[in-house]
């Protein structure tokens, strides 16, 4: 981790859960760590116990469904700090839900959250690295074992079809960085327990 001390990491949902576990751990690494979420609160009291550490926290308030709000927070970030070098999109809602009978209004919103802000917030992240000539840097995606194999035993089904849709961006952005030859790399971690979150 030494060589990406100073380096700018952007972890979404990163108020509560696994988002703020990694938001320390960089953090405790040297990393300038941006921490965004709906709501700051419990990120402004991680930042005051990790100020000893040999990087920092800046929590930032990014309401991750409107994509206008991320274009803000990078463009706030590139004033502030040059651009992002890391991103972790771990920020996501679930609904316990079918497909036969589910929201459509429901579904939407997970998705506006669960994909398409994970998307937006890649190719911001791309554009800031080549932006900068930076050949180096990663996307990470917090995934979920429910966007491996559907789980017949609890109706999480519309929420698991936007984890396998995760999944595929990933794995094609992947190809398509493999094919520009860029160090830029993407990653899925897939989580083995999932819990219903709908505040981060």
């Amino acid at each position: 981790m030494d060589r990406w001390a100073g380096r700018v990491a952007l972890v979404t949902g990163a108020s509560k859960g696994i988002g703020a576990a990694i938001a320390r751990a960089l953090v405790k690494n040297g990393m300038v760590v941006v921490g965004c979420a709906r709501h700051v609160e419990d990120m402004q009291i991680a930042k005051d116990n990790l100020a000893s550490e040999k990087g920092r926290l800046i929590p930032m308030k990014c309401d991750l469904s409107k994509t206008e709000e991320i274009e803000s927070m990078f463009q706030e970030i590139k004033e502030q700090l040059g651009g992002v070098d890391v991103c972790v999109n771990n920020a996501g809602i679930s609904f316990f839900q079918d497909c036969k009978s589910g929201s459509v209004t429901d579904t939407k919103a997970l998705y506006d959250v669960n994909f398409f802000a994970a998307m937006t917030v890649s190719q911001l992240t791309i554009r800031s690295l080549q932006e900068r000539n930076m050949d180096d840097g990663h996307i990470i995606n917090i995934g979920s074992a429910c966007g491996m194999v559907i789980h017949t035993d609890y109706p999480c089904h519309t929420y698991s079809t936007a984890k396998f849709a995760l999944g595929a961006f990933t794995e094609s952005l992947r190809h398509e960085l493999r094919k520009e030859k860029t160090k830029i790399r993407t990653t899925v971690f897939v989580r083995k327990r999932d819990r219903e979150r709908t505040n981060v």
